[in-house]
């Protein structure tokens, strides 16, 4: 996995993380996963697409980060970005349906294609904390090493002297954000838009147009959410 990773990750990603790839915790978890394949268990997403949101965003185009848990446990639709699916998915989950009704209620934009590689493409890193999952089993490989892989993420990114907005939904993402600190990045915290909690406090929080006008004030190009 450590020469996969190296060859696939952008140039700086890859600079940043490479020494991560040698850490005993890594090595633990190509372990683990490499168990989990021999005993003939499916993994999502497919290994092609587990570093994605690195490979669609590199580490200079950052200009927000939008976490996750864990990626999609139905075949099919994982690909790698936290919250997306495969264009062909239908229906949309239901998080993801209540992210599009609080960009239509903010922006005014209608989105009927689930997948955000558009948004990755403009400088939003969809990071899940934890990079796989076994097909069925929601959060199956969490503590296996991943969240200490992109704790490092959040890291280095935090350590940027360029602008970023952090998207923290939920108390998973805003635990997992208290990494952040640097005063000149933006921190938007809000209820997570699952079914449970997206009445506390999730709708009406109006975060992308928060993100654009930050982008804005700060000399960025403001995100086209239109998927």
């Amino acid at each position: 996995m450590q020469t996969d990773i190296s060859q696939a990750l952008p140039s700086l990603w890859k600079s940043h993380l490479a020494a991560e790839f040698e850490k005993d915790y890594m090595q633990k978890l190509h372990e683990f996963l490499r168990a989990e394949k021999d005993q003939k268990k499916l993994i999502l997403p497919h290994t092609s697409l587990w570093f994605n949101a690195l490979t669609s965003t590199d580490l200079h185009q950052v200009k927000v980060v939008i976490l996750g848990q864990d990626p999609y446990p139905t075949p099919g639709h994982a690909h790698g970005l936290c919250f997306s699916v495969m264009p062909e998915v239908k229906p949309i989950p239901k998080s993801l349906i209540n992210i599009y009704k609080e960009l239509e209620d903010d922006l005014g934009i209608v989105n009927s294609n689930g997948n955000l590689q558009s948004w990755a493409d403009q400088g939003v890193l969809l990071l899940n904390s934890v990079l796989t999952v076994e097909a069925g089993k929601a959060n199956s490989h969490q503590g296996q090493g991943w969240e200490q892989l992109t704790d490092c993420i959040i890291k280095v990114l935090n350590e940027q002297t360029s602008p970023i907005v952090f998207v923290l939904w939920g108390a998973y993402a805003q635990k997992k954000g208290s990494i952040v600190n640097n005063p000149q990045h933006l921190v938007l915290r809000s209820p997570h838009p699952s079914p449970l909690s997206s009445y506390r406090g999730f709708f009406g929080s109006k975060p992308f147009s928060k993100i654009n006008d930050f982008l804005i004030e700060n000399g960025k190009e403001p995100i086209n959410w239109k998927v």
